[in-house]
């Protein structure tokens, strides 16, 4: 029995003959027979219910007999007579004037660099090469732009088209780029590429990290994970999560038998590192993801340790948002670091309308039920965020008896099979709403979510643009609705600085409050302050 995703735990599914006679007992026969796979689990490739197999002659995760017999038949119609792949589809450039590469003319290349950055609004700080229209300039490996194609990218986003051919010429990257925009995309296209790259180049039996990948939560590791097997699918590239929550050994195990790519938290991985001998003198690009999280926390200095336990590898940084110091840390961690911005770093995206509220913090509950009761104003699914895990726990509960509409609440607390659960409720239509901690509000690409609602100012307001951002999906559009009162006076000069650069309407409260203006709090109106004494 072969079994290639070990830490899916799943047996191989080999030929009908080679089934066992009681197959109809222990083998899903039908699709149908399968339960839905949880976040973080091996989903059937045909179906999308629990990968509980793994077909041998593809590696394929399946359900069930039906479902493999339904793979082995497309991959039968896609092989052209040769034996080979078909060639992926070529997409027609409508613009061919800025379609550059270095091939071109030294001159000619930066004009139309010039011209196109500027037309998409990306700015780059360093020597940067010309950005792309299309994921066929990139010389990616056939199959990849084949994963690609099936994934749904028929063009690259403003992020992708610049990032992706800068990370794959090795150089340190900052990426800043709007919540929604594509951005682990940028980061996990060349990743696959450069791995293929290698490995066809030095053959090894025993098959060392390459790359490893670092994000702020357990959520946002798995969907990064999940997103890079999606694209490194039949090439060899292979996979470890390491988070907590689910069993180290098997983490280990998964990690021994040989992989391209570790994901992971970085308190897990520094956790692993210290208790067992990983060889990590491959790693070729270390990704952190957040970066603006990541460096200020709790997890600078995890950061800092894996850092170190590597062989001076390419650093690639990605966030929404920065700030003076983030970038002389950045610059501490990785010299010579390319800076490519795309749209305004610290606004929100211009893609969710922003609908703040003054309510006084006993009526907050109250106005919270009469948007979720009125059909003109709910729009599920629903993220709510607040401030406290036990808020959280409080007010999903207070939703679903005031109003009769199941909520549930996720948060740090809550162990990781909870969490898994509770958001494949969630994508599946089950709960219409998530009361959820900081825990949602980081880069998890909650798809389908068109609302959100800031029950809870976070007290950076670099936060609340991470959290409003989870309204809106590759530039689709959404709506974060946002409850403000005195409480939240900290905040004042930068929520109506961030509700005006998105167009949206700043309460007459808020606008009239003292605190607006940061007087009060050391802000530049401060240095306007005479001595009158």
């Amino acid at each position: 029995m072969t079994d290639p995703h070990a830490y899916h735990n799943n047996p191989s599914l080999g030929t009908d003959a080679d089934a066992p006679e009681d197959a109809g007992e222990d083998v899903k026969l039908r699709s149908r027979d399968q339960r839905l796979a949880l976040q973080g689990e091996p989903k059937c490739v045909i179906c999308g219910r629990y990968g509980e197999y793994i077909c041998d002659e593809t590696d394929d995760d399946v359900c069930s007999l039906e479902c493999k017999q339904a793979l082995l038949g497309r991959i039968a119609k896609s092989l052209a007579p040769s034996g080979n792949l078909l060639p992926p589809k070529k997409i027609p450039m409508a613009d061919e004037c800025f379609y550059v590469s270095d091939a071109d003319n030294k001159s000619g290349t930066a004009s139309k660099a010039s011209d196109l950055r500027t037309e998409l609004d990306i700015h780059v700080k360093g020597d940067v090469v010309a950005p792309v229209l299309s994921f066929y300039a990139c010389n990616l490996p056939d199959k990849l732009l084949h994963n690609i194609e099936a994934a749904g990218y028929d063009m690259p986003t403003p992020v992708q088209m610049q990032a992706i051919p800068a990370a794959l010429t090795g150089k340190n990257m900052l990426v800043l780029a709007n919540t929604g925009s594509g951005k682990s995309a940028s980061f996990l296209i060349p990743i696959v590429s450069r791995c293929v790259i290698h490995r066809q180049q030095y053959v090894s039996v025993k098959k060392k990290p390459l790359v490893m990948v670092l994000t702020p939560t357990r959520e946002l590791c798995i969907q990064v994970e999940e997103h890079a097997k999606m694209l490194g699918k039949g090439l060899p590239f292979k996979t470890a999560l390491v988070v907590g929550g689910d069993a180290m050994a098997g983490q280990l195990h998964r990690i021994q038998q040989g992989v391209e790519l570790i994901v992971g938290t970085p308190g897990r991985l520094v956790d692993l590192l210290s208790k067992h001998e990983i060889d990590l003198d491959d790693v070729m690009t270390f990704v952190v993801d957040e970066v603006d999280c990541m460096l200020q926390r709790g997890f600078r200095d995890q950061v800092m340790q894996i850092y170190r336990a590597l062989s001076q590898p390419q650093v690639l940084m990605y966030c929404a948002t920065m700030s003076n110091d983030l970038e002389k840390m950045i610059n501490t961690l990785a010299k010579g670091t390319v800076v490519i911005s795309v749209g305004e770093p610290n606004r929100a995206n211009k893609a969710v309308k922003q609908v703040a509220i003054w309510v006084e913090s006993k009526q907050k509950k109250q106005k919270l039920f009469d948007i979720l009761t009125t059909k003109k104003h709910f729009k599920p699914p629903v993220v709510v965020y607040v401030g406290s895990r036990l808020g959280a726990d409080l007010l999903a509960n207070a939703i679903t008896v005031a109003t009769g509409i199941k909520a549930v609440s996720i948060h740090g607390e809550k162990s990781m099979k909870e969490r898994r659960e509770i958001m494949q409720s969630f994508f599946i239509g089950e709960v219409p709403v998530v009361v959820a901690t900081g825990v949602l509000g980081r880069g998890v690409d909650l798809l389908g979510v068109r609302q959100v609602i800031v029950f809870d100012i976070p007290n950076s307001i670099k936060e609340y643009v991470h959290q409003i951002g989870r309204a809106s999906r590759m530039g689709e559009e959404g709506e974060g609705i946002v409850f403000v009162n005195e409480e939240n006076k900290n905040v004042f000069p930068d929520l109506i600085d961030i509700l005006k650069s998105g167009g949206a309407a700043v309460p007459r409260e808020l606008a009239n409050s003292r605190y607006a203006t940061g007087f009060f709090y050391g802000g530049k109106a401060s240095k306007k302050r005479k001595n009158t004494g």
